[in-house]
């Protein structure tokens, strides 16, 4: 098994939004949504790896304290090219707990981000060893 996608939530009319934090920051590749659900507004991106995040519009978006999509990059590199390209265009990235999850014998780096409508992502960095 593996995940398909992650949906969040979206006001009407912030797909432009959307696309600048997770096409731009990202760099989420955007994916057309079916022209059924097309109508509904919204945006889907996907990752290099196939797994989604479609944001849907929501009348009254509330985003989760807590819940949120992690996505994995492969260097430590990546992780500090990604939160730069996100500070870049104005987003805040918290890397306070950029060490938390890490052990003797791995875990990982990461940072916390949230999108245009406050639902927070974070991104990691696996680490197999020390």
């Amino acid at each position: 098994m593996r995940l398909h996608h992650v949906q969040v939530g979206m006001p009407a009319g912030g797909e432009d939004e959307a696309r600048r934090f997770y096409r731009d920051g990202l760099g989420l590749a955007e994916v057309d949504k079916p022209a059924g659900l097309a109508q509904r507004g919204g945006a889907w991106f996907r990752s290099a790896g196939g797994a989604e995040i479609h944001l849907g519009v929501e009348a009254d978006p509330r985003p989760p304290e807590r819940a949120h999509p992690a996505l994995a990059v492969d260097s430590t590199a990546e992780l500090e090219s990604l939160g730069a390209r996100l500070e870049d265009l104005g987003f805040e990235v918290d890397w306070s707990q950029r060490y938390n999850a890490l052990t003797e014998t791995g875990g990982f780096e990461r940072f916390h981000a949230h999108d245009p409508f406050g639902n927070r992502v974070e991104v990691v960095r696996e680490v197999t060893d020390q």
